[in-house]
């Protein structure tokens, strides 16, 4: 019981705002100290661990892919995608909803940045969309969606973290998300497309005083250089031609090369990406030493055990400790990022999925799709706090949520599919 305990005052001091990297650290610094089985000298072991982090290769991609999606953001690439999109779609019903999907799927492939993807998308698309008509619930719903794919489209920062966590290989976890992606990404269009029509002023059809050859140009234009890196990326990997990590550089230095071609180049662009990816990672890193030393004295004080028990001995099933894991994933969601989950809860589960012979990679997918889901579920979802403060009084917080919902089922149904159909990601 002490493990519960344990985790139950580090979730206390994350309540009362110390950083996650901290709380945890402070948890594992106190349990270790007030008992003496454990002793404060387990803590020696901590620089040894993290030396281990930062020899670990695969890692490595974490900063260069947070780089590639900053320079898409900063480079105008992605405005280009949803001006074009959103004129090709415009003239069908819902088409502009349509478009911010498809343009959220490719921004999922490239930048995998769910908070820069929802407050582009925000900005950009959200007052034409009021402008035009477009229900308020709806165009929130979509964009909070949309911008959160990158938790799951590959190559996502998420699928890299839970495959060095479990220690499986992360392009066999890209290949994997393929199909649960484009599942995901088909049910929101079909589900627009059903809205649009049922309601017709929900999402009306708009008027272009272009023609549709140029429309089509246009688009093709702007989608070509996204694709070439995405296939240059993701291709690299599934061909077996390069490692995640080395097709993260490749990514990295096909942003600039397209920036370069957009002629978007600038020096301040290439340092202020270089200085937030630097930043972003080290958060990940802090939070990834914190968690390394709850970790150890959680094992010491035989919380690990306890867990194990719990779900072999007491509850003895299968699919209730799956039922039960996604559960918590889904509230923890709520309250802390996915990073902390991954280095934290993950590890815990891990061990016990292995017991009951679920294949880790499987179980890794419906992690990042449980975590998606959470990243949009009132009232915590980070994605409705990244709409909201973007656009300000554009839309009421209450808009966002109930425009979030159909999309929050659609996200269980996809994840209950990939639950009860594993071959459809083995």
């Amino acid at each position: 019981m002490l493990g519960l305990y344990m985790f139950l005052f580090s979730l206390l001091l994350l309540f009362v705002g110390i950083p996650v990297a901290f709380a945890f650290g402070f948890a594992s610094l106190v349990f270790a100290y007030l008992f003496a089985d454990v002793g404060i000298s387990i803590l020696a072991l901590v620089p040894f661990r993290i030396y281990g982090i930062m020899q670990n290769f695969t890692l490595i991609a974490v900063p260069l892919f947070i780089f590639m999606g900053l320079v898409l953001q900063k480079s105008k690439i992605a405005e280009a995608m949803l001006e074009s999109i959103g004129e090709l779609f415009g003239s069908f019903r819902g088409g502009l909803a349509i478009s911010v999907v498809i343009v959220g799927g490719i921004l999922g492939a490239t930048t995998g940045i769910v908070g820069a993807s929802v407050v582009m998308m925000s900005l950009i698309s959200l007052p034409v969309m009021i402008k035009y008509g477009y229900s308020k619930q709806l165009a929130s719903g979509v964009i909070t969606a949309s911008g959160t794919l990158g938790q799951i489209v590959p190559p996502s920062v998420i699928l890299i973290i839970l495959g060095d966590v479990l220690n499986i290989s992360v392009g066999d976890l890209f290949k994997s998300a393929l199909i649960p992606s484009l599942m995901l990404i088909g049910a929101y269009i079909l589900y627009i497309i059903i809205i649009s029509y049922t309601n017709p002023n929900i999402a009306p059809a708009i008027e272009t005083k272009s023609s549709k050859s140029e429309i089509f140009k246009k688009a093709i234009l702007a989608l070509i250089p996204p694709f070439i890196l995405i296939f240059a990326v993701l291709g690299s990997i599934f061909f077996g031609i390069a490692s995640p990590t080395e097709a993260s550089a490749i990514g990295a230095f096909g942003a600039i090369i397209l920036m370069i071609i957009n002629k978007t180049f600038s020096i301040e662009t290439i340092k202020y990406s270089a200085i937030e990816s630097v930043k972003l990672t080290s958060m990940i890193f802090m939070i990834l030493i914190g968690a390394t030393a709850f970790s150890l004295v959680f094992y010491e004080i035989g919380g690990t055990d306890f867990v194990e028990e719990l779900f072999k001995n007491d509850l003895g099933d299968k699919t209730t400790f799956i039922l039960i894991s996604m559960a918590l994933i889904f509230i923890l969601g709520f309250f802390i990022d996915f990073i902390e989950i991954s280095f934290i809860i993950v590890p815990i589960l891990a061990p016990i999925a292995q017991s009951f012979g679920i294949d880790l990679t499987w179980f890794a997918i419906i992690i990042a799709l449980n975590l998606q889901a959470s990243f949009l579920s009132p009232p915590f979802g980070f994605a409705l706090f990244f709409l909201k403060g973007s656009v300000g009084k554009l839309v009421t917080t209450m808009e966002i949520y109930r425009g979030v919902i159909p999309f929050i089922i659609i996200q269980i149904i996809v994840l209950a599919i990939v639950v009860m159909f594993p071959k459809i990601i083995m």
